[in-house]
């Protein structure tokens, strides 16, 4: 998937985001979107498209569903990484790497935004990002690769969250014991209800 931009909001009522994600759909000319509900009984849209039409469709979203917004997030540039990670499932789970990076963070919109941030800064591989199923509506990011650069990739990562008060923790782990990272590799069933197939568009 190679749009250069994405949207995510996240709504507090199911009603509101169903009638928001059907509004964006008909702003603007995008390429796909993504909707259903998420634990704790929100609601999530995920758009993408070009730059233009994702922002036409963010705003018209915002304006749609007004007060049951808990969240939302714009990255016109986004990294290949984050969409692949978060759309297409496609994680290269590199847990045996030197150092393990996690990023949690209170809302869904705010993960994908430090993930962003975090891939960008270093040289690291997303391993993962998880959002909101079987998680009480937060979210996590993992990075991978050497040492330096994860520490790099979470630190930035952390200061994207941080100033929306949306950052729970986030810690590096060096040489993560096989056990662990068997687990983690076996078992990242959180974002199945997420995962859905786009809206196609005709024309």
């Amino acid at each position: 998937m190679s749009e250069p931009a994405i949207a995510l909001v996240e709504f507090a009522s199911i009603a509101a985001g169903i009638a928001a994600g059907d509004a964006m759909v008909k702003a603007a000319p995008l390429e796909s979107i993504y909707a259903g509900t998420i634990h704790p009984g929100k609601y999530l849209v995920l758009v993408s498209g070009d730059t233009a039409s994702v922002e036409e469709a963010l705003s018209t979203g915002l304006g749609v569903g007004a007060g049951a917004v808990v969240d939302s997030v714009f990255l016109p540039d986004v990294h290949p990484a984050v969409v692949a990670a978060v759309v297409v499932g496609d994680e290269a789970a590199r847990l045996d790497a030197e150092a393990l990076g996690v990023v949690e963070t209170a809302a869904v919109a705010s993960v994908l935004d430090a993930a962003d941030a975090g891939v960008k800064a270093a040289d690291v591989t997303v391993s993962a990002i998880r959002l909101a199923d079987g998680l009480g509506g937060k979210g996590y990011a993992l990075f991978s690769g050497p040492v330096a650069e994860v520490e790099a990739a979470v630190d930035a990562a952390a200061v994207r969250a941080a100033p929306a008060d949306r950052l729970v923790h986030h810690i590096v782990i060096a040489q993560l014991h096989p056990e662990m990272a068997a687990n983690l590799g076996s078992d990242l069933r959180f974002m199945e209800r997420a995962r859905l197939r786009p809206v196609e568009r005709e024309g």
